[in-house]
């Protein structure tokens, strides 16, 4: 495919030598062909050998190229796909951007993740300001450094460019049994657009299920990695339970925390996606290479860096923002103070979602960046339900919370009065029972009688004494000290 200057886009003719193409509305051209792309005709060379092309966004027969019948902004016909070596053009894997080839801002921002790292918010605004169409072209001519960066870096980018090839790692992606979801596209999630110019120029998804359809319905469970067993515990639990709910668990794929969630979701039988800082092809940490292969099957594994790419602990970082953007809320189960769950738990802040934490022990330095979370716009929650009544829909609300029931709890108040009139040790007569209940010595010792057929009063000589069923009932089970 050519750009409106006409070179190739991509280092390479869209119409190879010997071969045809076939556009949407141009003109006919020698010898008698009939297009099935909308009605368009050949041009540019000879007519395939039986006239006829293979139908909308295929190849032609003998290798031809075909197109949508978009047209540039030089008023040129667009190819939906350039051909490949063989002059087929290349398959999109999963059906990524709604059509069978690849387009030219698919392999674009292909081209893209290659070169710009996560979250560029100078790159993002190049994007945005520019078009991808051209910001490639720049990248791979090395032209005059762009506004926002210095020689330096624009030198680094450039040789970076000269060593990206979109078609393999989308080559590499299909392998791998992934896909490439862009902006503008079905499957792409809108509310990732909340992160403005730091939004990720595409996400490499591997896994069956739709990315939009699970992200309407999603919590990030996040924490440390060296976590205690009762980090573990909650995380597993929290996922769980949401799982149950029908939430989607999202996570980052690491260990203690992160990888409890993922178990707990799956273990319940549930929904969970893992959000890599690699390439979705290369499970990292490697320990959990038989989880997030399981996360694939049975969810999505999700990433920004084209496959292979390794992580580093800048990707880890910048991962936090999808992580918070895809989500309608983060819940934060353990963190210390300079861990990475509370840049996660920030950013979700900053954009606007459920910022939770679990609290744990006032003395355990692994809650402390949780604690101090809560003390400023973090809510506490204990359990899924308590996750839901924030995040889910109007009247999801959790079961209200208080004590055991005690059976003195069912007791009319004075009589309840009379019965705490009594010593915890030895016995006491009607009158010394009145005094301290603030009642006659009558109502007492009627009150002490009811009492008697209940079981928690048994009389003594002149005096009453508490039986063991009163003892146990009144302090909620414990002995007396």
């Amino acid at each position: 495919m050519t750009d409106t200057g006409g070179d190739a886009l991509f280092g390479r003719d869209a119409v190879r030598e010997g071969e045809d193409a076939i556009t949407g509305g141009g003109p006919a051209g020698t010898g008698d062909a009939r297009s099935a792309a909308r009605g368009g005709a050949a041009t540019g060379g000879e007519a395939p050998s039986d006239g006829v092309g293979s139908g909308l966004g295929g190849a032609a027969a003998g290798g031809d190229a075909v197109t949508s019948g978009d047209v540039g902004a030089g008023g040129e016909a667009v190819a939906a796909g350039d051909a490949a070596a063989g002059g087929a053009a290349t398959a999109v894997p999963g059906g990524t951007a709604g059509a069978d080839v690849v387009d030219d801002e698919l392999l674009g921002r292909v081209f893209l993740s290659r070169v710009v790292e996560p979250g560029d918010e100078v790159a993002g605004r190049w994007v945005r300001e520019r078009g991808v169409a051209d910001l490639v072209r720049r990248l791979r001519e090395g032209g005059p450094a762009l506004p926002g960066v210095s020689g330096k870096r624009w030198a680094g980018l450039c040789a970076r460019a000269s060593r990206a090839d979109p078609r393999r790692d989308l080559a590499v992606a299909r392998e791998a049994g992934a896909r490439f979801v862009v902006p503008g596209t079905a499957e792409w999630p809108g509310q990732l657009d909340d992160l403005g110019d730091a939004r990720p120029l595409g996400l490499w998804v591997r896994g069956a299920p739709s990315l939009r359809m699970w992200a309407l319905r999603s919590v990030a469970v996040v924490g440390a990695r060296a976590c205690t067993e009762y980090g573990a515990h909650m995380a597993a639990t929290l996922a769980a339970g949401l799982a149950e709910r029908g939430w989607v668990v999202v996570s980052g794929g690491a260990y203690g925390v992160d990888g409890a969630a993922h178990r707990g979701a799956l273990g319940a039988g549930g929904a969970t996606a893992a959000v890599l800082a690699c390439g979705v092809d290369r499970p990292y940490p490697s320990g959990h290479t038989g989880l997030i292969n399981r996360i694939a099957d049975q969810g999505l594994v999700v990433g920004e860096l084209p496959p292979g790419d390794h992580p580093t602990p800048s990707r880890f970082i910048l991962r936090n923002r999808v992580i918070a953007a895809l989500t309608r809320g983060t819940v934060v189960v353990e963190a210390a103070y300079r861990s990475g769950s509370l840049v996660t738990a920030r950013a979700a802040q900053r954009l606007g979602r459920h910022t939770m934490g679990v609290p744990g022990p006032a003395t355990s330095a692994l809650s402390a960046g949780v604690h101090e979370l809560l003390r400023g716009d973090a809510v506490l929650v204990g359990d899924a339900a308590e996750v839901v009544e924030l995040v889910g829909d109007m009247g999801e609300l959790s079961p209200e919370r208080r004590g055991p029931v005690l059976p003195t709890d069912l007791l009319e108040p004075r009589t309840r009065q009379v019965l705490a009139g009594l010593p915890a040790r030895g016995a006491a007569t009607a009158a010394e029972a009145a005094l301290r209940a603030q009642t006659t010595e009558d109502d007492a010792i009627a009150r002490l009688y009811e009492l008697r057929a209940l079981g928690y009063v048994e009389r003594h000589g002149d005096g009453w004494k508490l039986t063991r069923q009163a003892m146990i009932s009144v302090r909620g089970g414990r002995r007396p000290c």
